[in-house]
């Protein structure tokens, strides 16, 4: 093993290095996004000066392949690049981490399609929505796909598209759930993201109408939960993570982000501002405050420590060459959704403690507090649809109620 930790066995940056560099540039962008939040929650998108420096950062290279100029990195990195951003701002971590997730799924797509997007473009940005919406009719070649898809973060700086269709044999038959990747330009975009937090995600829906789809754009979804992936067997452990972890995963990032920023000011208010109606001059004096802050902060540490938990098993699976099993991937799921319950409750007693100022337009409470329960009702986060798959896990029940798992 080479005694310098920063690099490898062949003397090239280790991937602790690499981690740790692309945390560093997540977390100096800090002050940038929390500069825009305001402008982008107006806009309702994300300033294109965010958009750029997430680019510069190397954010939505994070796990494209190195052949195409990515950084090929695994969801660790993902996940703590993501918290580092949603400390800025929840929409922006938001966009990062579902550009560079949607790229990971656009590489379990064949060799063809792959270089289609990275290789005529390796800063292509692919963003997808995965309910099958849309409705794909089997043509020479491939698909015709007609449909709407709602939902899909990021769609103003997208160049790629994976949307969610039911493909239908020439008897009119469904015979499979899938995902198809479609360029942006071929699809219209519908202002309909109108919602009380996450608003610079710019979540619109998108709308195709007999778009054809050749064969090597499409990815079986009952497959993929599976792990059996269309692409080539390359030396890219990276790309044999399990489907449903990886896509559910991520979504936890910005929601520890956006916790721990609400941490950060509730503590540093306590020092100065006052309890009112009380003796204490300083809401840090007051027992009560000081339990409130460390209930909260033990809330934050269990989310993490659930999820990176999970994260780590997904990577090593992947590198190991090993399968996660189904009762590995119920319990991973349920982790997930119990995470983002985890930061909820905690992000509502700091604001319990903060107290009434917490909902000033001016404070970035409010505005932490709306992302926050914004994202944690995405719907690979449902808690109850967690607890139930894991539930029936444990006791053998084979029944299956998803197939993001």
């Amino acid at each position: 093993m080479n005694s310098n930790s920063h690099l490898d066995e062949t003397g090239a940056p280790s991937r602790d290095a690499i981690r740790a560099e692309l945390v560093g540039r997540a977390v100096a962008l800090q002050p940038l996004l929390r500069d825009q939040a305001a402008r982008g929650e107006s806009d309702r998108v994300l300033p294109v000066e965010v958009v750029d420096a997430l680019a510069d950062a190397g954010v939505f290279r994070l796990l494209t392949p190195k052949r195409y100029g990515g950084h090929e990195t695994d969801l660790r990195t993902l996940t703590e690049v993501s918290e580092a951003l949603g400390e800025g701002d929840g929409s922006a971590a938001w966009v990062g981490m579902i550009i560079a997730v949607t790229n990971w799924m656009a590489c379990l797509f064949p060799e063809k399609a792959q270089e289609e997007i990275f290789g005529a473009d390796p800063d292509a940005r692919v963003t997808g929505v995965a309910a099958p919406t849309g409705m794909g009719e089997r043509v020479t070649g491939g698909w015709r796909v007609s449909g709407r898809w709602s939902f899909n973060s990021g769609a103003p700086y997208a160049t790629w598209a994976a949307v969610g269709a039911l493909l239908k044999d020439e008897s009119g038959a469904v015979v499979d759930q899938a995902l198809v990747l479609i360029p942006a330009s071929e699809l219209a975009v519908e202002d309909t993201w109108h919602t009380a937090g996450m608003k610079a995600t710019a979540s619109n829906t998108l709308i195709g109408r007999d778009v054809f789809v050749p064969e090597h754009r499409v990815l079986s979804v009952p497959a993929a939960a599976e792990g059996v992936y269309p692409r080539a067997s390359l030396d890219e452990t990276l790309y044999a993570s399990a489907f449903g972890p990886m896509l559910l995963l991520c979504l936890v990032g910005p929601l520890l982000g956006l916790g721990k920023a609400a941490l950060n000011v509730a503590v540093d208010a306590a020092a100065e501002k006052p309890l009112s109606f009380t003796v204490h001059s300083r809401q840090a004096d007051s027992v009560g405050v000081q339990i409130q802050l460390a209930e909260a902060a033990l809330r934050l540490e269990t989310a993490r420590l659930h999820t990176y938990r999970a994260v780590d098993e997904v990577d090593r699976a992947s590198t190991s060459g090993s399968t996660l099993d189904y009762t590995a991937r119920a319990h991973i799921r349920a982790r997930a959704g119990f995470a983002a319950q985890q930061v909820l409750e905690a992000v509502s007693t700091l604001l319990n403690v903060h107290g009434a100022s917490s909902f000033a337009d001016v404070g970035p409470l409010q505005r932490i507090w709306r992302d926050a329960n914004v994202a944690a009702r995405h719907a690979g986060l449902v808690p109850s649809v967690g607890l139930e798959v894991y539930g029936k896990s444990l006791l053998g029940i084979s029944e299956r109620v998803s197939l993001m798992v």
